[in-house]
């Protein structure tokens, strides 16, 4: 695969990375906004190992919802592309200037294509920072082979393999999932598949009772609106839900492209949940999925702290596996330890606070976050 014409090459002139990351040698570097340049989900796709974040309607939600710069970095030898990362800059007056690969992302590694040093990578990024005022960058997922960097945070993340049939796969469930379905579907629930702008609606009220119950704030309505543009409409998502004669009780966004799809949002109304709605929405949308010829359903990242979660990916068969993210300072020029914020004494406060309380500060504090 080789860069398009359209990607412009960066400066030759670099600031001086750390010792430690080599300059890259007889290496181009690239820029193109992956918003807007079709090139950036050609070369995306082009990639054995791409996931849905990778490309631009992902970018497309993050920046028109929370105003952020979008990076496609390209690097490539002799015009032959060998890595690629989607970035943004954020630039917040409460968490400073920083490039972050990406925000509100479970998982979003640079594609090597072939044999490349991830230490170019770094040395890059190290440039970027310097030449953008960053006070520090972001990475998640694996950095790749030989990488001295330490995580910053690490996950669970679970995948499901979808390559065998509906009943092979139900028999992988645990026993108490394979009866909460049963249970689900005598309960006389209905299940809905909705590509509709009504849909996100549906799930987003179901999303902010969700969110007080767990006491977090909602995202702003905005930004499932801009899913539903940039996602849903061109056919890259849906909206699972159940209902109880007409009312939603359960409900759940997917996003998918090629042969991976991930379960990116869920939420419930907590007075139907003995019927067991959500475990109806899950099982649906999963034989929807491989129906659809999609090979692996990931489920997410989930916080260490978060047992419930955990054991609740776990219980439909998954594989899990550990999920790494990276955050570089550049004040302090060395990697850095971040607390994973999911949980604390903020959860109190907003388990009591008033739905359209908690919608506001969302809608205000969002775009600072992750």
């Amino acid at each position: 695969m080789t860069v398009a014409p359209l990607i412009a090459e960066a400066p030759e002139s670099r600031a001086t990375p750390p010792s430690r990351w080599p300059a890259p040698q007889n290496c181009q570097v690239g820029m193109v906004d992956p918003t807007v340049d079709p090139v950036w989900d050609r070369l995306v796709t082009s990639h054995s190992e791409f996931s849905f974040f990778h490309a631009s309607a992902w970018l497309r939600v993050l920046c028109d919802t929370y105003g952020h710069k979008p990076i496609g970095v390209v690097w490539s030898t002799n015009g032959v592309v060998k890595a690629l990362l989607p970035l943004v800059e954020v630039t917040s007056a409460f968490t400073g200037r920083r490039g972050v690969c990406l925000p509100f992302t479970d998982c979003c590694e640079p594609l090597y294509f072939g044999q490349f040093d991830p230490m170019v990578v770094l040395s890059e990024l190290h440039h970027l920072a310097k030449e953008n005022s960053w006070n520090s960058f972001e990475t998640r997922g694996r950095l790749g082979p030989g990488c001295p960097a330490r995580p910053s945070l690490v996950f669970h993340a679970h995948s499901l393999d979808l390559r065998v049939n509906s009943t092979t796969l139900f028999q992988r469930f645990s026993s108490s999932v394979r009866r909460a379905i049963r249970k689900a579907e005598q309960s006389g629930l209905r299940f809905e598949l909705s590509v509709s702008e009504e849909g996100i609606g549906d799930f987003y009220r179901l999303h902010v009772r969700t969110r007080r119950r767990h006491g977090l704030p909602p995202q702003p309505f905005s930004f499932f609106r801009n899913v539903h543009q940039h996602v849903v409409k061109p056919g890259l998502g849906f909206v699972a839900l159940a209902r109880s004669g007409s009312r939603p009780v359960a409900a759940a966004v997917f996003f998918h492209l090629g042969r991976n799809a991930i379960y990116k949002f869920g939420a419930s109304d907590e007075r139907y949940q003995d019927s067991r709605p959500n475990n109806l929405v899950m099982w649906d949308a999963i034989q929807k999925l491989s129906d659809a010829k999609v090979e692996i359903l990931h489920f997410g990242r989930t916080s260490l702290e978060n047992e419930g979660l955990r054991r609740f990916k776990s219980s439909w068969g998954t594989i899990e596996r550990s999920l790494e993210y990276f955050r570089f300072d550049v004040t302090s020029n060395c990697w850095t330890s971040t607390k994973d914020k999911s949980s604390g004494i903020h959860n109190a406060l907003f388990k009591r606070l008033p739905l359209i309380a908690n919608r506001l500060i969302g809608a205000a504090i969002y775009p600072h976050l992750d």
